[in-house]
């Protein structure tokens, strides 16, 4: 019986690697693969890149070679430019705060690589995410779970994963935590066994994300009018797609009180802004569905729902609404919801759903 072969994503950091480690030791035939996603010429001079330099190359490289497989890299660059960084700007100049590691997973890790996989005759892609997928034999569906370890969970990233792409994939971290993993990859002698973990969007790595739009579009955002709740205008901002909803640090306004972000008018170029109260919402509205357990929501359904990566996930009821999109009510009012970002739905640790929020609706408003 011949063996299963899988195509490893690799970006030469330790999750990867041991998710690498750990599936040739399960006996499959393994190929390493690294996608070439953004160059550096769009960055500031004394900034690189927060993955797939030239040295996570190498450290990938290195650790393939230390397990005896081969190594490749692929030029994904345009699919990453297209679908990535240009939904990235679009969605700031909408005013909306992009999810870019999320459209990566959609349309770079599980799309073109699994294209990628498929192709080299690959039954599964493997990757370093900490999140679990089972099949339910009684349904058929592939299931999406959170990782054994809570404080590493990446479900929130994979809620995107298709049954297609469920099926093809394969996580070996999900059961372990991050030290392990680290014990793992020093017990083997990896290269990058003490290699810190990116925190950074990789093409904004100083995290000035509007001065890489302006390098990338040519354009220089103008400034515009700060108001507060009353419309009164308050101040000078320095262009509406330097904000984001909640945000407080470098408002540059004194007006005796702490004041935050609590929406923006892109048409007119405003920023408005209020004390902390402001920013509470109970409903948002999510489209572009992605369920899990079914294909489709028709009723009423008690979750957990987690509006940003960083939340725990908040005790919620979903309601089915028309054309695809659905309404999600909090227990209790959360606070900075923001179009933009993904909501993902659990029951306990299964992953209901996730979608993009569309509109948040605060109180008065429904």
């Amino acid at each position: 019986m011949s063996r299963k072969k899988a195509l490893i994503a690799m970006s030469g950091g330790v999750d990867s690697s041991v998710a690498a480690y750990l599936t040739h030791r399960a006996v499959f035939d393994c190929i390493g693969a690294m996608m070439r996603l953004f160059d550096n010429d769009l960055l500031p001079a004394d900034q690189e890149s927060a993955c797939c330099s030239l040295d996570d190359a190498e450290d990938a490289r290195s650790v393939a070679h230390r397990l005896g497989f081969p190594f490749y890299v692929f030029n994904s660059k345009a699919d990453f430019e297209e679908k990535v960084i240009k939904k990235f700007i679009r969605c700031y100049e909408c005013g909306a705060t992009p999810n870019p590691c999320i459209d990566c997973n959609r349309y770079l890790k599980f799309d073109h690589l699994m294209r990628k996989a498929m192709e080299l005759g690959c039954d599964y892609v493997v990757t370093g995410h900490y999140a679990r997928i089972r099949k339910d034999e009684a349904s058929g569906r592939y299931l999406l779970y959170r990782a054994a370890d809570l404080s590493k969970d990446q479900s929130y990233v994979l809620s995107c994963l298709t049954q297609q792409q469920l099926a093809h994939t394969l996580l070996p971290l999900g059961e372990m935590s991050k030290a392990e993993a680290r014990a793992i990859a020093q017990e083997q002698g990896f290269i990058n066994a003490r290699k810190k973990d990116s925190q950074d969007i990789c093409f904004v790595p100083d995290g000035d994300y509007v001065g890489f739009m302006e390098r990338y579009t040519g354009k220089t955002y103008e400034p515009g009018k700060f108001l507060d709740l009353s419309g009164n205008v308050v101040g000078t901002h320095r262009g509406a797609v330097s904000y984001t909803i909640g945000q407080r640090k470098g408002l540059g306004l004194a007006m005796g009180a702490p004041v935050y972000v609590c929406d923006k008018n892109m048409e007119d170029n405003t920023v408005t802004v209020g004390p902390n109260e402001a920013l509470f919402s109970d409903t948002l509205i999510g489209s572009d569905w992605n369920w899990f357990p079914f294909d489709q929501l028709t009723e009423p359904l008690r979750v957990c729902a987690k509006a940003r990566y960083n939340q725990p996930p908040q005790p919620a009821t979903v309601y089915p609404g028309d054309t695809g999109n659905a309404r999600v009510v909090f227990d209790e009012p959360q606070r900075a919801l923001t179009p933009g970002q993904a909501v993902v739905l659990y029951d306990g640790d299964l992953v209901i759903g996730g979608g993009t929020i569309t509109e948040v609706i605060k109180k008065g408003e429904a």
